[in-house]
């Protein structure tokens, strides 16, 4: 039970990120295009807790899983 509690925890927190520079800057992480995420992953990730959530953001849009983390927005 602790192991959901953390990982709706991690949820909650990515539906609620922001990026924090440039052309998106203010987006919520979730809302970031698809296009956007694609070149992060080709170029690569940030380092650090803040490309972990870029690349998580990458692979809830890569499943088509966004909607549900948009809902977890508060």
């Amino acid at each position: 039970m602790e192991t959901e509690d953390k990982q709706r925890q991690l949820l909650v927190e990515l539906a609620n990120s922001k990026m924090p520079y440039g052309k998106y800057k203010g987006y919520y992480l979730i809302d970031l295009p698809e296009h956007y995420l694609v070149w992060y992953r080709n170029k690569g990730f940030p380092a650090g807790k803040f490309g972990e959530k870029l690349h998580l953001v990458y692979e809830i849009q890569l499943n088509g899983l966004e909607d549900m983390v948009r809902k977890l927005k508060v």
